[in-house]
């Protein structure tokens, strides 16, 4: 029977993808999407950096947890030395975590057991992360009183965990570039074929607008997105696009978890910023792959000891890269290069 409830689940945390929240409205949606199949006095969803694994944000359910614990909690998920901490567990095969499966002698002596949820009334705790395609998105955690979790509860979150983190990984996009004109988030929905399924009314702008250069662009365009979002290994795939005012848009595509062989793909579109065109512009120029490096490094303040230190190659070879660079970008100094090729001056203006 769990298996069903995890079906239609993932289906509708699938929706939620769809629809174009952020991740605060996303991990709210879904909490009432498990809330009723995983029952808790108190649950906590997050977002983390999938580089640092550092929590950015934070979701609660109804109840929330009384303020004077706030602070002991976040000491507790970061001090290191506290069992199934969020960080943890994304390092981890298994996603979910029981603390009653904890040895005895580590349970009985668990801070936040003893210091958070016992002083509150509670007894039992689950936690999970939200991974998909080797990055971890999100983690929660479920707190109850009375009857610890069970095994088919444990079940039912590790089936749809990787559907979190495939929602939360397009929410975390729309929340930083996927909106247009205040029109909304601009995404795409694609069926098994890479077909169309649905389109926001900011996305059917862009397609509007690319199709002016040739009919048919979008669609084409579209089709490589999703194909190369399938082939690759982390489930997403990015393409720069110029647009008919001369600047340039990123159309990016995120596998999301289905229960059919060919899972649907959502492809979101955005004003492509600096940092996406910078390396477009160094290959532009013709720069070798060291020169490119050493051009990055530049760009991102570092003196040539910094660089010597951080690609292991000498003083004088950054000089002698740096040198060849010049004469491709045609300027003469660190100054003028970083002005020609700085992210922030890239931006297309709209």
């Amino acid at each position: 029977m769990w298996e069903g409830r995890a079906r239609c689940a993932r289906r509708d945390i699938a929706a939620l993808a769809t629809s174009g929240l952020g991740v605060e409205a996303l991990h709210a949606a879904a909490i009432e999407v498990v809330d009723p199949i995983v029952a808790s006095d108190f649950t906590c969803w997050a977002t983390l950096d999938p580089g640092t694994l550092v929590l950015s944000s934070m979701t609660s359910g109804r109840n929330r947890i009384a303020g004077e614990y706030e602070p002991v909690l976040a000491q507790t998920e970061y001090a290191g030395d506290v069992p199934n901490s969020f960080a943890e567990l994304a390092r981890r095969a298994q996603p979910v975590a029981r603390l009653s499966d904890l040895p005895h002698r580590e349970v009985i002596r668990h801070r936040r057991l003893n210091d958070v949820w016992r002083p509150l009334g509670l007894d039992h705790e689950v936690r999970t992360t939200f991974a998909v395609d080797g990055d971890c998105w999100g983690a929660a955690g479920f707190v109850r009183a009375g009857t610890d979790f069970t095994d088919r509860e444990l079940e039912f979150l590790t089936a749809i965990a990787p559907a979190i983190g495939a929602a939360t990984r397009v929410a975390v996009r729309t929340d930083a570039h996927g909106y247009r004109g205040g029109v909304g988030p601009s995404i795409i929905v694609t069926g098994p074929t890479g077909e169309p399924r649905a389109v926001t009314a900011a996305a059917q702008t862009w397609q509007d607008e690319l199709d002016q250069i040739a009919p048919g662009r979008f669609a084409v365009l579209l089709q490589a997105v999703v194909t190369g979002t399938r082939a690759a290994a982390n489930g997403t795939f990015q393409a720069r696009v110029q647009t008919t005012s001369g600047g340039w848009v990123l159309m990016q595509g995120s596998r999301l978890i289905s229960d059919d062989d060919q899972s649907e793909v959502v492809v979101t579109i955005e004003p492509a910023s600096g940092q996406h065109l910078v390396g477009m512009l160094l290959a532009a120029y013709g720069l070798t792959t060291r020169e490119r490096e050493i051009c990055l490094e530049v760009i991102s303040g570092h003196s040539t000891a910094e660089i010597a230190g951080r690609l292991s190659i000498s003083p004088h070879t950054i000089q002698d890269h740096l040198k060849a660079a010049f004469a491709k970008v045609g300027v003469r100094s660190r100054g003028e290069l970083v002005a020609t090729l700085r992210p922030d001056d890239l931006t297309p203006s709209r």
